[in-house]
Formats: structure tokens, C-alpha cells, sequence
């Protein structure tokens, strides 16, 4: 089922067309009864009670919102155009708001790919497009929609690991941007037979479980730490080829094998170790 648009009359000329109606049908009535004329009177009366019941057939539209008509069950169609409008007063009138709204899911606990507990929510910005399949195709879109999405957040965080450790592979906690698009194209999946379109799909909240969380934070702390040394390692040797290479350039001392090995060690030790190195002044010797 697909939204149809129809044209409902402006309601300002037909109100005050009404107007002039029913002040027509009591001056006949009043006429009849004051004449005691059967035949207007009767005319005058049935006309009253039809413009009656077509008074229901006002309603209003407001900007951003449709009204979806049925008549005794059967869809007739959607009027979007918005302000004082009329249609046929045994019309249904049922109104869809089109403006964008937003939620945020509940905190679910899943496994990722690594099979690690983590908590995970979103927030899903959505808006309906379709009035005729948001109202007829499922049973209470706005439901409809927030379960639709937390499931596919939970299909979504099962296909990644929490915290990628090779370079390039995407992971939850690192390439917010490409998990929002696969969460996002995973929702509207699901809620395209509802008429829904959806605009945005953030994660809001991301942690590990907390049965788990402190060893992941031990871990985290390790592969930092491991990652530093394997840094000042680095520069620490390149530093000391550096000394090496310019003081044999410079010739300002000549170091066999063995006093290198010891510079070495010396250079490795101050620039590597965790606490500031503590100068021996060698003043001589006394004999």
C-alpha cells in the first residue's frame, strides 16, 4: 500500500458557505412554523440536519503533518496541505505527524565479534514519508520503529570487535563514522515496509560489560604501555647511533669495541629507563 495524495477543499470558503446555508434553513424554518406552512418547514428542517452533520466535515492540517481518509474502512487517501480544510464528514480522519523525531535506545548488552560482553546504545533520528504504510502495514509504527532499531544495533555490534589492535581494521570504539552508516543502513532495512525513512544512526554509549571491564582496562593499559617502550626503544637506538656516527666523524675519541659496548649500555640505560639517571662525577684519583 502505497500513500496517495488527494485534494480536500480550502475550508474558509466552505465555511462560510455553511454559514449562509444554515442561516438560510432557520429563516425557512422560522417562516414555516411562524406560517404554518408544512411543506417549507419540513424542507427547512431536513436541511438543518444535513448541514449538521456536515459540519464534522471541517478538520485541520498542521505544517509537517498529513491526515490519512478512510471511508468505513477503506482508504481514500492523504491531505497534506495544511490549514482549515473539508472532505466528507463520514470520512475517518487520521493524523501522521511528518516531522523528524529522535529517540534513544535502551543500554543493551551484546557480544561483539570477539565474543566480549559490551554495553551499547543509539540514537536513531527518523521521520515518516510514507502515511499510508506507516498506518497500515504495521500495527504501531513509533513501536514499530524502536524495536525495529535496537535489534538492528544489536545485529550491527555483533559484526565488529570492541577495540580493533591491527591498524586498518574497523572497530567500534575507532571508526565512529563507518559504524554509523552500517548502523544506519541496517535500520532502514527493517522500517522501509513502514513508511519510515531514517536520517541518523549514532552510537551514544559504548563500554565493555562491567564484569569484564577491569581487566579490559589492564589490558588497554599494557598494549599502551608496550606500544611506548617499543617508541623510546626506537628513538633511544637511532640517539645512539647518532653519537656514535659523530663522534667518530669529529674524531674527538676513539672507541674500541669494548668501551662502545659499554657508551652502549650507558646511553641505553639513561635514555630508556623510567626515572632520571643519577651523574657519577669521576674527580680523579687521589694517588
Amino acid at each position: 500500500m502505497r500513500e496517495l495524495h488527494v485534494k480536500a477543499p480550502a475550508g474558509i470558503p466552505v465555511l462560510l458557505l455553511h454559514l449562509v446555508l444554515t442561516i438560510g434553513a432557520v429563516a425557512a424554518l422560522i417562516y414555516g412554523i411562524n406560517e404554518r406552512e408544512i411543506v417549507p418547514t419540513i424542507l427547512a428542517g431536513l436541511s438543518l440536519l444535513i448541514l449538521f452533520f456536515t459540519w464534522f466535515g471541517f478538520f485541520t492540517v498542521a505544517p509537517n503533518e498529513s491526515k490519512a481518509l478512510q471511508l468505513f474502512g477503506r482508504y481514500i487517501g492523504t491531505v497534506q496541505d495544511h490549514g482549515l480544510r473539508w472532505a466528507n464528514p463520514f470520512y475517518t480522519k487520521t493524523a501522521v505527524s511528518k516531522r523528524v523525531r529522535n529517540f534513544e535506545s535502551s543500554k543493551l548488552k551484546v557480544n561483539d565479534l570477539d565474543g566480549n560482553p559490551i554495553e551499547i546504545a543509539a540514537v536513531v533520528v527518523w521521520q515518516v514519508v510514507d502515511t499510508a504504510e506507516a498506518l497500515f502495514r504495521v500495527n504501531d509504527y513509533a513501536n514499530f520503529v524502536h524495536i525495529q532499531s535496537e535489534s538492528a544495533l544489536r545485529q550491527m555490534a555483533q559484526s565488529y570487535p570492541y577495540d580493533s589492535h591491527d591498524t586498518g581494521h574497523i572497530s567500534l570504539r575507532s571508526h565512529g563514522k563507518e559504524v554509523a552508516e552500517h548502523l544506519q543502513k541496517e535500520i532502514q532495512e527493517r522500517l522501509t515496509s513502514a513508511g519510515v525513512q531514517v536520517i541518523e544512526a549514532r552510537i551514544s554509549h559504548l563500554a565493555y560489560a562491567p564484569e569484564i571491564a577491569q581487566a579490559m582496562l589492564q589490558r588497554q593499559q599494557a598494549s599502551a604501555v608496550i606500544a611506548a617502550r617499543t617508541r623510546i626503544v626506537e628513538g633511544a637506538v637511532t640517539m645512539v647511533q647518532m653519537a656514535l656516527e659523530q663522534l667518530s666523524q669529529r674524531g674527538i675519541v676513539e672507541l674500541d669495541a669494548e668501551r662502545k659496548a659499554a657508551m652502549v649500555s650507558n646511553l641505553l640505560v639513561v635514555l630508556c629507563g623510567d626515572k632520571g639517571a643519577q651523574p657519577v662525577v669521576n674527580s680523579g684519583s687521589l694517588y
